[in-house]
Protein backbone atom coordinates (compact mmCIF):
# COMPACT_ATOMS: atom_id res chain seq x y z
CA UNK A 1 0.00 0.00 0.00
CA UNK A 2 0.98 3.57 -0.89
CA UNK A 3 1.08 5.87 1.63
CA UNK A 4 1.43 10.17 2.06
CA UNK A 5 3.17 12.39 4.64
CA UNK A 6 2.21 15.75 5.20
CA UNK A 7 4.48 17.71 7.76
CA UNK A 8 3.05 20.76 9.22
CA UNK A 9 5.07 23.30 11.31
CA UNK A 10 3.21 26.13 13.02
CA UNK A 11 4.59 29.00 15.13
CA UNK A 12 5.32 26.73 18.28
CA UNK A 13 4.22 23.20 17.05
CA UNK A 14 5.53 20.37 14.35
CA UNK A 15 3.55 17.56 13.33
CA UNK A 16 3.96 14.68 10.88
CA UNK A 17 0.75 12.57 9.78
CA UNK A 18 0.80 10.06 7.60
CA UNK A 19 -2.36 8.89 4.79
CA UNK A 20 -3.24 6.34 2.86
CA UNK A 21 -5.18 7.07 -0.46
CA UNK A 22 -8.34 7.75 1.09
CA UNK A 23 -7.45 10.38 3.18
CA UNK A 24 -7.66 7.98 5.91
CA UNK A 25 -5.39 9.24 8.73
CA UNK A 26 -2.65 6.11 10.05
CA UNK A 27 -0.89 8.25 12.55
CA UNK A 28 -0.10 11.56 13.70
CA UNK A 29 2.98 12.87 16.06
CA UNK A 30 3.19 16.11 17.67
CA UNK A 31 6.36 18.25 19.21
CA UNK A 32 6.13 21.29 20.62
CA UNK A 33 9.01 23.48 20.04
CA UNK A 34 10.08 26.64 22.46
CA UNK A 35 9.13 30.20 21.35
CA UNK A 36 11.36 32.75 22.17
CA UNK A 37 10.92 35.66 22.92
CA UNK A 38 13.76 38.09 24.30
CA UNK A 39 11.78 41.34 24.21
CA UNK A 40 7.90 42.31 24.21
CA UNK A 41 6.73 41.45 21.22
CA UNK A 42 9.96 39.10 19.37
CA UNK A 43 8.66 35.98 18.47
CA UNK A 44 11.93 33.45 17.39
CA UNK A 45 12.97 30.30 17.57
CA UNK A 46 15.89 27.94 17.32
CA UNK A 47 15.84 26.52 13.73
CA UNK A 48 18.30 23.69 14.69
CA UNK A 49 15.46 22.38 17.13
CA UNK A 50 12.54 23.26 14.53
CA UNK A 51 14.55 20.70 12.38
CA UNK A 52 15.35 18.49 14.92
CA UNK A 53 11.63 17.97 16.13
CA UNK A 54 10.99 17.42 12.31
CA UNK A 55 12.92 14.77 12.48
CA UNK A 56 11.35 13.38 15.56
CA UNK A 57 8.00 13.46 14.38
CA UNK A 58 8.88 11.28 11.19
CA UNK A 59 10.32 8.66 13.29
CA UNK A 60 7.88 8.25 15.52
CA UNK A 61 5.01 8.46 13.68
CA UNK A 62 6.60 5.78 11.14
CA UNK A 63 7.21 3.74 14.34
CA UNK A 64 4.25 4.13 15.76
CA UNK A 65 2.39 2.98 12.45
CA UNK A 66 4.74 0.71 11.83
CA UNK A 67 4.52 1.25 7.84
CA UNK A 68 7.55 0.36 5.89
CA UNK A 69 9.63 3.69 4.56
CA UNK A 70 9.63 2.56 1.25
CA UNK A 71 5.90 2.69 0.90
CA UNK A 72 5.67 6.77 1.50
CA UNK A 73 4.89 7.75 -1.54
CA UNK A 74 5.81 11.20 -1.41
CA UNK A 75 6.07 14.18 1.68
CA UNK A 76 4.97 17.66 1.51
CA UNK A 77 5.74 20.59 3.98
CA UNK A 78 3.07 23.21 4.91
CA UNK A 79 4.29 26.11 7.90
CA UNK A 80 3.22 29.45 8.57
CA UNK A 81 3.55 32.18 6.79
CA UNK A 82 5.41 35.52 6.83
CA UNK A 83 8.13 35.10 9.56
CA UNK A 84 11.93 34.80 8.06
CA UNK A 85 14.72 31.74 8.42
CA UNK A 86 18.38 32.79 7.39
CA UNK A 87 20.20 30.33 6.07
CA UNK A 88 24.11 31.06 6.58
CA UNK A 89 27.15 31.12 4.32
CA UNK A 90 29.01 29.12 6.97
CA UNK A 91 26.48 26.41 6.41
CA UNK A 92 23.98 27.24 9.33
CA UNK A 93 21.46 29.24 10.48
CA UNK A 94 22.38 33.10 10.22
CA UNK A 95 20.41 33.84 13.41
CA UNK A 96 16.94 32.60 15.01
CA UNK A 97 14.04 31.69 12.60
CA UNK A 98 11.51 34.52 13.24
CA UNK A 99 7.74 33.13 13.84
CA UNK A 100 5.08 35.29 12.05
CA UNK A 101 3.53 36.78 15.64
CA UNK A 102 6.67 38.67 15.34
CA UNK A 103 5.52 42.44 15.92
CA UNK A 104 9.32 44.17 16.27
CA UNK A 105 8.99 46.05 13.09
CA UNK A 106 5.78 47.63 13.46
CA UNK A 107 6.69 50.73 12.66
CA UNK A 108 8.11 50.09 8.95
CA UNK A 109 4.32 49.45 7.81
CA UNK A 110 3.63 52.52 9.21
CA UNK A 111 6.23 54.07 7.51
CA UNK A 112 5.69 52.75 4.21
CA UNK A 113 2.09 53.65 4.22
CA UNK A 114 3.07 57.47 5.17
CA UNK A 115 5.66 57.30 2.25
CA UNK A 116 3.86 55.84 -0.81
CA UNK A 117 5.82 53.17 -0.66
CA UNK A 118 3.32 50.24 0.38
CA UNK A 119 1.52 52.13 -2.97
CA UNK A 120 4.14 51.43 -5.26
CA UNK A 121 4.35 48.22 -3.86
CA UNK A 122 1.33 47.41 -4.13
CA UNK A 123 1.06 48.30 -7.50
CA UNK A 124 3.44 45.11 -8.18
CA UNK A 125 2.60 42.53 -4.86
CA UNK A 126 -1.20 43.35 -4.81
CA UNK A 127 -0.86 43.06 -0.41
CA UNK A 128 -0.25 45.56 2.00
CA UNK A 129 2.18 45.20 3.76
CA UNK A 130 2.21 43.54 7.31
CA UNK A 131 5.29 43.65 10.47
CA UNK A 132 6.13 40.67 10.22
CA UNK A 133 6.32 40.04 6.67
CA UNK A 134 10.19 39.51 5.47
CA UNK A 135 10.46 42.69 3.75
CA UNK A 136 9.51 44.64 7.01
CA UNK A 137 12.04 42.62 9.33
CA UNK A 138 14.49 42.50 6.91
CA UNK A 139 14.49 46.19 7.07
CA UNK A 140 15.05 45.79 10.67
CA UNK A 141 17.63 43.84 10.71
CA UNK A 142 19.38 46.28 7.79
CA UNK A 143 18.78 48.90 10.76
CA UNK A 144 19.75 46.76 13.82
CA UNK A 145 21.37 43.51 13.10
CA UNK A 146 23.27 44.46 9.96
CA UNK A 147 25.82 41.77 11.03
CA UNK A 148 23.57 38.71 10.09
CA UNK A 149 22.90 40.17 6.26
CA UNK A 150 26.81 40.00 5.05
CA UNK A 151 26.09 36.18 5.96
CA UNK A 152 23.20 35.15 4.10
CA UNK A 153 23.03 32.59 1.53
CA UNK A 154 19.21 31.93 1.19
CA UNK A 155 15.94 33.67 2.59
CA UNK A 156 13.59 31.02 3.45
CA UNK A 157 9.83 30.77 4.89
CA UNK A 158 9.10 28.29 7.28
CA UNK A 159 8.30 25.14 5.34
CA UNK A 160 10.74 25.56 2.63
CA UNK A 161 13.69 25.49 5.31
CA UNK A 162 12.62 22.52 6.74
CA UNK A 163 12.57 20.39 2.78
CA UNK A 164 15.72 22.46 2.20
CA UNK A 165 16.59 20.21 5.05
CA UNK A 166 15.34 17.54 3.65
CA UNK A 167 16.39 17.44 0.73
CA UNK A 168 19.96 19.83 0.08
CA UNK A 169 17.65 21.77 -2.46
CA UNK A 170 17.21 25.28 -1.73
CA UNK A 171 13.43 26.29 -3.45
CA UNK A 172 11.10 29.23 -3.30
CA UNK A 173 7.88 27.63 -2.94
CA UNK A 174 5.33 30.46 -4.55
CA UNK A 175 2.31 30.02 -2.57
CA UNK A 176 4.39 31.02 0.66
CA UNK A 177 6.97 33.61 -1.51
CA UNK A 178 3.84 35.30 -3.26
CA UNK A 179 2.58 36.00 0.40
CA UNK A 180 5.58 37.68 1.29
CA UNK A 181 6.12 40.80 -0.63
CA UNK A 182 8.44 39.45 -2.20
CA UNK A 183 7.02 38.44 -5.64
CA UNK A 184 5.15 40.32 -8.67
CA UNK A 185 1.57 38.57 -8.98
CA UNK A 186 1.23 39.71 -12.26
CA UNK A 187 4.52 38.26 -13.60
CA UNK A 188 4.40 35.63 -11.05
CA UNK A 189 8.36 36.00 -10.97
CA UNK A 190 10.61 38.55 -8.18
CA UNK A 191 10.77 41.84 -9.04
CA UNK A 192 13.87 43.83 -8.26
CA UNK A 193 11.56 46.61 -8.77
CA UNK A 194 9.50 45.44 -6.06
CA UNK A 195 12.39 45.10 -3.71
CA UNK A 196 13.82 48.24 -4.60
CA UNK A 197 11.15 49.81 -2.82
CA UNK A 198 11.93 48.52 0.24
CA UNK A 199 15.41 49.10 -0.05
CA UNK A 200 16.24 45.41 -0.13
CA UNK A 201 17.63 45.33 -3.78
CA UNK A 202 20.96 43.47 -1.49
CA UNK A 203 19.12 40.79 -0.80
CA UNK A 204 18.35 39.16 -4.43
CA UNK A 205 20.82 36.77 -4.85
CA UNK A 206 19.41 35.24 -1.53
CA UNK A 207 16.27 34.73 -3.00
CA UNK A 208 15.97 30.85 -3.84
CA UNK A 209 14.60 29.13 -7.55
CA UNK A 210 10.94 29.22 -7.69
CA UNK A 211 9.18 26.36 -7.55
CA UNK A 212 5.03 25.52 -7.52
CA UNK A 213 3.20 22.97 -4.94
CA UNK A 214 2.88 19.98 -6.68
CA UNK A 215 6.92 20.22 -8.42
CA UNK A 216 9.32 17.58 -6.77
CA UNK A 217 11.22 19.72 -5.30
CA UNK A 218 13.72 17.55 -4.14
CA UNK A 219 14.66 13.92 -3.29
CA UNK A 220 15.42 13.27 0.69
CA UNK A 221 19.05 12.88 1.06
CA UNK A 222 21.19 9.96 2.63
CA UNK A 223 21.84 12.68 6.04
CA UNK A 224 18.23 13.87 6.47
CA UNK A 225 16.96 9.47 6.12
CA UNK A 226 19.37 8.83 9.04
CA UNK A 227 17.82 11.27 10.83
CA UNK A 228 14.20 11.11 10.44
CA UNK A 229 13.94 7.34 9.25
CA UNK A 230 12.58 8.05 5.56
CA UNK A 231 13.96 6.10 2.76
CA UNK A 232 16.60 7.87 0.81
CA UNK A 233 15.45 9.34 -2.00
CA UNK A 234 11.86 9.90 -1.08
CA UNK A 235 10.18 12.27 -3.56
CA UNK A 236 9.43 15.80 -1.56
CA UNK A 237 7.07 17.90 -2.97
CA UNK A 238 6.95 21.64 -2.92
CA UNK A 239 4.49 21.65 -0.22
CA UNK A 240 2.61 25.60 0.23
CA UNK A 241 1.67 27.98 2.69
CA UNK A 242 0.04 26.36 5.47
CA UNK A 243 -3.18 28.31 4.68
CA UNK A 244 -3.09 27.03 1.50
CA UNK A 245 -3.03 23.33 2.71
CA UNK A 246 -5.80 23.85 4.94
CA UNK A 247 -8.09 24.90 2.03
CA UNK A 248 -6.97 21.84 0.34
CA UNK A 249 -7.99 19.87 3.42
CA UNK A 250 -11.17 21.24 3.23
CA UNK A 251 -12.01 20.72 -0.37
CA UNK A 252 -12.11 24.90 -0.90
CA UNK A 253 -10.48 23.94 -4.19
CA UNK A 254 -12.90 26.55 -6.48
CA UNK A 255 -14.84 30.14 -5.52
CA UNK A 256 -18.03 28.57 -4.05
CA UNK A 257 -16.68 28.14 -0.74
CA UNK A 258 -14.88 30.38 2.12
CA UNK A 259 -12.45 28.37 4.29
CA UNK A 260 -11.75 30.10 7.44
CA UNK A 261 -8.94 28.50 9.88
CA UNK A 262 -9.00 29.11 13.71
CA UNK A 263 -5.37 28.30 14.89
CA UNK A 264 -2.85 30.91 16.31
CA UNK A 265 -3.67 33.29 13.06
CA UNK A 266 -7.19 34.34 12.33
CA UNK A 267 -7.11 33.07 8.56
CA UNK A 268 -10.25 34.23 6.39
CA UNK A 269 -9.68 33.20 2.51
CA UNK A 270 -11.61 32.26 -0.78
CA UNK A 271 -10.19 31.61 -4.71
CA UNK A 272 -10.62 34.18 -7.17
CA UNK A 273 -9.57 34.16 -10.53
CA UNK A 274 -8.44 37.78 -10.56
CA UNK A 275 -6.40 39.87 -7.68
CA UNK A 276 -8.47 42.44 -5.50
CA UNK A 277 -6.61 45.33 -6.58
CA UNK A 278 -8.57 47.92 -4.93
CA UNK A 279 -6.74 47.57 -1.59
CA UNK A 280 -9.88 46.54 0.29
CA UNK A 281 -8.30 43.45 1.43
CA UNK A 282 -4.80 42.99 3.35
CA UNK A 283 -3.15 39.84 1.40
CA UNK A 284 -3.47 39.03 -2.36
CA UNK A 285 -1.44 35.35 -2.94
CA UNK A 286 -1.04 33.01 -5.63
CA UNK A 287 -2.75 29.31 -4.70
CA UNK A 288 -2.01 25.88 -4.76
CA UNK A 289 -3.81 25.87 -8.03
CA UNK A 290 -2.37 27.70 -10.97
CA UNK A 291 -5.41 29.38 -12.38
CA UNK A 292 -6.91 30.92 -9.22
CA UNK A 293 -5.24 33.42 -6.88
CA UNK A 294 -6.19 33.35 -2.85
CA UNK A 295 -7.68 36.04 -1.29
CA UNK A 296 -6.94 36.60 2.30
CA UNK A 297 -7.75 38.78 5.45
CA UNK A 298 -5.42 37.29 7.90
CA UNK A 299 -4.13 38.50 11.65
CA UNK A 300 -2.64 36.41 14.65
CA UNK A 301 -5.97 37.18 16.89
CA UNK A 302 -7.49 33.87 16.50
CA UNK A 303 -7.62 30.17 19.03
CA UNK A 304 -4.03 30.95 20.08
CA UNK A 305 -5.92 33.48 22.55
CA UNK A 306 -7.79 31.05 24.00
CA UNK A 307 -4.34 28.52 24.51
CA UNK A 308 -2.90 31.48 26.67
CA UNK A 309 -5.93 32.20 28.25
CA UNK A 310 -5.88 27.73 29.22
CA UNK A 311 -2.15 28.04 29.94
CA UNK A 312 -2.53 31.11 32.73
CA UNK A 313 -5.96 31.27 33.83
CA UNK A 314 -7.14 27.77 34.24
CA UNK A 315 -4.24 25.89 35.19
CA UNK A 316 -5.70 23.55 37.65
CA UNK A 317 -9.05 23.45 35.51
CA UNK A 318 -6.78 21.23 32.70
CA UNK A 319 -5.25 19.33 35.94
CA UNK A 320 -8.11 18.16 37.15
CA UNK A 321 -9.95 17.52 33.80
CA UNK A 322 -6.30 15.52 32.73
CA UNK A 323 -6.81 13.62 36.30
CA UNK A 324 -10.46 12.62 35.36
CA UNK A 325 -9.59 11.38 32.25
CA UNK A 326 -11.29 14.66 30.21
CA UNK A 327 -9.71 17.54 28.33
CA UNK A 328 -10.22 21.17 29.60
CA UNK A 329 -11.80 22.43 26.33
CA UNK A 330 -14.40 19.83 27.36
CA UNK A 331 -15.30 21.90 30.90
CA UNK A 332 -14.53 25.20 28.71
CA UNK A 333 -17.37 24.16 26.18
CA UNK A 334 -19.33 23.13 28.86
CA UNK A 335 -19.18 26.25 30.66
CA UNK A 336 -19.66 28.44 27.48
CA UNK A 337 -22.98 26.17 26.31
CA UNK A 338 -24.49 26.59 29.87
CA UNK A 339 -24.68 30.61 29.03
CA UNK A 340 -27.29 31.88 27.11
CA UNK A 341 -26.34 33.70 23.60
CA UNK A 342 -28.61 36.73 24.97
CA UNK A 343 -26.36 37.28 28.36
CA UNK A 344 -24.39 39.85 28.19
CA UNK A 345 -20.33 38.95 29.09
CA UNK A 346 -17.79 40.90 28.57
CA UNK A 347 -16.49 42.33 25.66
CA UNK A 348 -13.01 40.38 24.73
CA UNK A 349 -10.42 41.88 22.09
CA UNK A 350 -7.95 38.77 20.63
CA UNK A 351 -5.40 41.00 20.33
CA UNK A 352 -2.52 39.44 22.81
CA UNK A 353 -0.07 38.81 20.00
CA UNK A 354 -1.26 41.51 17.42
CA UNK A 355 -4.15 43.24 16.13
CA UNK A 356 -5.78 43.88 12.74
CA UNK A 357 -7.74 47.08 14.51
CA UNK A 358 -4.18 49.01 15.37
CA UNK A 359 -0.72 47.82 15.14
CA UNK A 360 -0.05 48.37 18.54
CA UNK A 361 -3.28 47.48 19.70
CA UNK A 362 -3.58 44.84 23.27
CA UNK A 363 -6.02 42.08 24.14
CA UNK A 364 -8.53 43.04 26.41
CA UNK A 365 -11.66 42.93 28.03
CA UNK A 366 -14.08 45.18 28.47
CA UNK A 367 -17.56 45.39 31.09
CA UNK A 368 -16.32 43.41 33.62
CA UNK A 369 -18.51 43.23 37.00
CA UNK A 370 -18.70 41.59 40.50
CA UNK A 371 -21.27 39.13 39.06
CA UNK A 372 -19.23 37.58 36.01
CA UNK A 373 -16.83 34.19 36.58
CA UNK A 374 -14.37 32.48 34.58
CA UNK A 375 -17.28 30.65 32.16
CA UNK A 376 -18.46 34.42 31.78
CA UNK A 377 -14.67 35.18 30.76
CA UNK A 378 -14.12 32.02 28.61
CA UNK A 379 -17.36 32.50 26.45
CA UNK A 380 -15.82 36.18 25.86
CA UNK A 381 -12.94 34.67 24.28
CA UNK A 382 -14.81 32.55 22.34
CA UNK A 383 -17.08 35.49 20.84
CA UNK A 384 -14.23 37.80 20.82
CA UNK A 385 -12.28 35.69 18.54
CA UNK A 386 -15.16 35.11 16.33
CA UNK A 387 -16.15 38.66 16.30
CA UNK A 388 -12.44 38.71 14.80
CA UNK A 389 -12.98 36.46 12.27
CA UNK A 390 -16.28 38.33 11.21
CA UNK A 391 -14.90 41.53 11.06
CA UNK A 392 -12.08 40.00 8.49
CA UNK A 393 -15.05 37.95 6.23
CA UNK A 394 -16.96 41.33 5.90
CA UNK A 395 -14.18 42.71 4.16
CA UNK A 396 -14.13 39.27 2.04
CA UNK A 397 -17.75 39.51 1.37
CA UNK A 398 -17.37 43.23 0.28
CA UNK A 399 -14.98 41.72 -2.74
CA UNK A 400 -17.43 38.66 -4.05
CA UNK A 401 -20.55 39.28 -6.65
CA UNK A 402 -22.35 36.30 -5.03
CA UNK A 403 -22.28 34.85 -1.27
CA UNK A 404 -20.48 31.75 -0.03
CA UNK A 405 -22.36 28.41 -0.05
CA UNK A 406 -20.79 28.06 3.03
CA UNK A 407 -18.11 28.58 5.57
CA UNK A 408 -15.64 25.58 6.12
CA UNK A 409 -14.04 25.94 9.14
CA UNK A 410 -10.72 24.52 10.19
CA UNK A 411 -8.59 24.60 13.35
CA UNK A 412 -9.03 24.04 16.76
CA UNK A 413 -12.12 26.08 17.23
CA UNK A 414 -14.02 23.27 14.36
CA UNK A 415 -13.62 20.40 16.99
CA UNK A 416 -15.63 22.37 19.17
CA UNK A 417 -18.98 22.06 18.61
CA UNK A 418 -20.09 24.60 20.89
CA UNK A 419 -17.65 26.92 19.06
CA UNK A 420 -18.81 25.86 15.54
CA UNK A 421 -22.54 26.82 16.05
CA UNK A 422 -21.21 30.08 17.44
CA UNK A 423 -19.53 30.57 14.06
CA UNK A 424 -22.49 30.00 12.38
CA UNK A 425 -25.10 32.25 14.95
CA UNK A 426 -22.13 35.38 14.91
CA UNK A 427 -21.30 34.81 11.22
CA UNK A 428 -24.93 34.27 10.13
CA UNK A 429 -24.21 31.65 7.45
CA UNK A 430 -23.80 27.87 7.54
CA UNK A 431 -20.74 26.33 8.56
CA UNK A 432 -19.23 23.06 7.74
CA UNK A 433 -16.12 21.37 9.67
CA UNK A 434 -14.31 18.42 8.33
CA UNK A 435 -13.57 14.61 9.83
CA UNK A 436 -9.56 15.63 9.94
CA UNK A 437 -7.28 15.80 13.48
CA UNK A 438 -4.78 17.85 11.07
CA UNK A 439 -6.06 19.93 8.21
CA UNK A 440 -2.76 21.12 7.61
CA UNK A 441 -0.67 17.89 7.37
CA UNK A 442 -3.74 16.41 5.29
CA UNK A 443 -3.57 19.50 2.50
CA UNK A 444 0.11 18.14 2.37
CA UNK A 445 -0.65 14.89 1.70
CA UNK A 446 -3.28 15.52 -1.01
CA UNK A 447 -0.68 17.87 -2.39
CA UNK A 448 1.81 14.79 -2.40
CA UNK A 449 -0.81 12.23 -3.45
CA UNK A 450 -1.09 14.65 -6.58
CA UNK A 451 2.70 15.33 -6.75
CA UNK A 452 3.80 11.70 -7.39
CA UNK A 453 0.82 10.94 -9.66
CA UNK A 454 -1.62 9.08 -7.83
CA UNK A 455 -3.90 11.30 -8.51
CA UNK A 456 -4.34 13.39 -11.91
CA UNK A 457 -4.54 16.60 -10.24
CA UNK A 458 -4.82 18.38 -6.80
CA UNK A 459 -8.96 18.83 -7.51
CA UNK A 460 -9.56 15.37 -7.99
CA UNK A 461 -6.93 13.92 -4.93
CA UNK A 462 -8.99 16.32 -2.70
CA UNK A 463 -12.54 14.86 -3.85
CA UNK A 464 -11.12 11.50 -2.98
CA UNK A 465 -9.31 12.39 0.33
CA UNK A 466 -10.90 15.43 2.07
CA UNK A 467 -13.69 13.97 4.61
CA UNK A 468 -16.32 16.76 4.71
CA UNK A 469 -18.23 16.54 8.32
CA UNK A 470 -21.02 17.89 9.36
CA UNK A 471 -23.14 21.05 8.29
CA UNK A 472 -24.28 23.83 11.24
CA UNK A 473 -27.37 26.14 10.45
CA UNK A 474 -26.95 29.45 12.15
CA UNK A 475 -29.95 30.36 14.83
CA UNK A 476 -30.78 33.65 13.32
CA UNK A 477 -32.09 34.82 17.02
CA UNK A 478 -28.90 34.36 18.33
CA UNK A 479 -27.45 36.04 15.70
CA UNK A 480 -29.50 38.96 16.83
CA UNK A 481 -28.44 39.52 20.04
CA UNK A 482 -24.85 38.38 19.24
CA UNK A 483 -25.03 41.24 16.07
CA UNK A 484 -25.49 44.08 18.76
CA UNK A 485 -22.76 42.82 20.93
CA UNK A 486 -20.32 42.72 17.53
CA UNK A 487 -21.60 46.14 16.65
CA UNK A 488 -20.40 47.22 20.56
CA UNK A 489 -17.09 45.38 19.97
CA UNK A 490 -16.08 47.40 16.54
CA UNK A 491 -17.24 50.79 18.66
CA UNK A 492 -14.93 49.69 21.81
CA UNK A 493 -11.79 49.22 19.09
CA UNK A 494 -12.26 52.47 17.82
CA UNK A 495 -12.20 54.17 20.80
CA UNK A 496 -9.22 52.24 22.31
CA UNK A 497 -7.34 53.16 19.00
CA UNK A 498 -5.82 56.35 20.12
CA UNK A 499 -4.76 55.01 23.57
CA UNK A 500 -2.41 52.33 21.74
CA UNK A 501 0.70 54.44 20.66
CA UNK A 502 0.90 55.72 24.05
CA UNK A 503 0.89 52.17 25.80
CA UNK A 504 3.77 51.19 23.51
CA UNK A 505 5.77 53.99 24.28
CA UNK A 506 5.69 52.46 28.07
CA UNK A 507 6.40 48.82 26.87
CA UNK A 508 9.09 50.40 25.79
CA UNK A 509 10.17 52.21 28.52
CA UNK A 510 9.79 55.49 26.45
Amino acid sequence: MRYFMGLDNGGTTTKAALYDATGREIGVSSRDTRMLTPRPGWTERDMDEMWDANCAVIREVLDKTGVDPADVAGVAVCGHGKGLYLWGKDGRPARNGIISTDNRAYAYPVKWQADGTEARAFALSCQHVMACQPVALLAWLKDNEPEVLGNIQWLFECKDYVRFRLTGEARAEITDYSGANLVNLHTRQYDDALLDCFGLGFIRPALPPLCHSLDIAGHVTAEAAARCGLMEGTPVAGGMFDIDACAVAVNVLDERNICMIAGTWSINEYLRREPVTDGRVRMNSLFALPEYYLIEESSPTSAGNNEWFVRNLLPEVRAAAKANGRSVYDEMNAWVGSIPPGEFVPIFHPFLMASNAHPNAKGSFIGLDVGHTRAHLVKSVYEGIVYCHRDHLEKLLATRETPPDCIRLAGGAARSAVWTQMFADILGLPVETVDANETGALGCAIAAAAAVGAYPSLVAAGRAMCPIGRRVEPNMEAHAAYDRRYQLYKKISACLDPLWDDMQRCVEGR
